[in-house]
């Protein structure tokens, strides 16, 4: 019988109490030791402030078409349209899923201020508002979202001598424009100016006897809606086929 030396002994016993280190405890529990986060918490939504054109629910809807006014009864709050995740516009009852993304896409564009027609616009009763163009000093500043921007053109054939025009929101019945000082003078989204006096732009309707240089816009269904595309002979992967069956029935009506 062969007995270990006591090198050989040494080292097995190292060894053991090594391992013995590195073993489990007997009160070793999973739960307690290996802890990790498996589901991150979803970040707080942001939810946009209304604006004058759109102070609720029902008007961002009828806005935004393709529709989804008719959801409007879903939504209990403000809040709750812009906080609403797309498992819980689910369980809301807004189907088909591609509704859902455009309902979602929305949403961001208007959080992030990329505002349709007349979203931009701070003087609204009623859903309507108007624009007109008018007359103001060279030295008057026009903001341009967060900017200042002073170096628009100052003069025109058509303009009086140190003044420019610009377009300005105001009341929807009133009939003239004032200018003063404290004034801010923004340039509105999706709005110019048309030779020289005409506001032009999408969804407008000129204020009779003004020419053009005076319109009303009022919110409507549909106004920000992005249209699709439609179908020619079953779409871009079947309109060959479509175009080909086509074909093989007017032959054989000529044949007949």
């Amino acid at each position: 019988m062969l007995v270990p030396s006591r090198r050989f002994g040494g080292i097995i016993n190292s060894s053991r109490t090594l391992l013995g280190a590195f073993a489990p405890s007997s009160t070793f529990t999973p739960a307690s030791q290996c802890v990790r986060c498996i589901h991150q918490k979803r970040a707080t939504p942001i939810v946009p402030q209304p604006t004058p054109f759109v102070p609720d629910v029902q008007t961002f809807l009828s806005l935004i078409g393709r529709e989804m006014s008719k959801h409007a009864s879903k939504f209990t709050s403000w809040d709750s349209l812009f906080s609403l995740s797309s498992t819980e516009l689910r369980e809301l009852g807004i189907e088909p899923a591609r509704q859902r993304r455009y309902l979602l896409r929305q949403r961001e564009k208007f959080k992030h201020g990329i505002y349709g027609p007349g979203g931009d616009l701070d003087v609204v009763v009623d859903g309507a508002a108007q624009l007109r163009v008018v007359e103001v000093p060279v030295e008057s500043s026009i903001t341009q979202g967060e900017e200042v921007n002073k170096s628009l053109p100052s003069a025109s054939a058509t303009l009086s001598p140190g003044m420019r025009k610009v377009i300005v929101n105001i009341a929807p019945d009133a009939e003239k424009y004032e200018y003063k000082s404290s004034d801010v003078i923004k340039k509105y989204a999706h709005m110019k100016i048309h030779h020289g006096s005409m506001v032009k732009g999408p969804y407008i309707q000129a204020l009779k006897g003004t020419n053009g240089s005076a319109v009303l816009i009022k919110a409507t269904e549909g106004m920000w809606e992005d249209r699709r595309g439609q179908k020619v002979d079953g779409g871009e992967r079947r309109r060959a086929e479509v175009r080909a069956k086509k074909r093989s029935a007017e032959r054989r009506a000529a044949g007949a």
